[in-house]
């Protein structure tokens, strides 16, 4: 793999380091995180997303998610086994994960659900007021707003 160096653009610019650390990030091996769970990352709406991963074997109470500075956390860790079983062949994992995914500014989860062996996770990108375009009102000029009395007076 190709290791790019960003400390130019560390130097460069400022207000820009979320960007670089992004970029670094991606080209790093932190992005190569385990395959397990699957998961998906779908679409729902124009400003809502949802995760859904694959939980199988897991209850409601084994399950985590945190969200810290622009990254949700989904840790799952299995409860104690009452009895030992004698698995004659053990397909479903049931093993310890941690799941992470970095979200971008203004994203915040909205909610999830644990249902049918699925974990789905809802988030909404939500504008913050200030950031939101709007539209400016044009004032007329101090001149302009003159014009209209003068006239009045010639015209008496």
């Amino acid at each position: 793999m190709r290791h790019f160096d960003l400390t130019p653009l560390y130097r460069s610019t400022v207000g820009f380091d979320r960007m670089a650390e992004m970029m670094d990030r991606v080209f790093s091996d932190q992005v190569n995180q385990p395959a397990y769970p699957p998961f998906n990352i779908v679409k729902t709406a124009e400003i809502a997303y949802r995760i859904s991963i694959a939980v199988a074997g897991f209850t409601q109470e084994d399950l985590s998610i945190e969200v810290k500075a622009n990254e949700l956390l989904v840790t799952a860790r299995k409860s104690r086994e009452e009895e030992p079983r004698n698995y004659l062949h053990r397909g479903i994992a049931e093993r310890t994960f941690e799941k992470r995914f970095h979200l971008a500014d203004h994203v915040r989860v909205t909610g999830a659900v644990h249902e049918n062996g699925m974990l789905h996770v809802d988030l909404a990108r939500e504008v913050p007021e200030a950031l939101k375009p709007r539209r400016i009102e044009i004032a007329a000029s101090a001149s302009e707003q003159q014009a209209p009395a003068l006239e009045g007076k010639n015209a008496a």
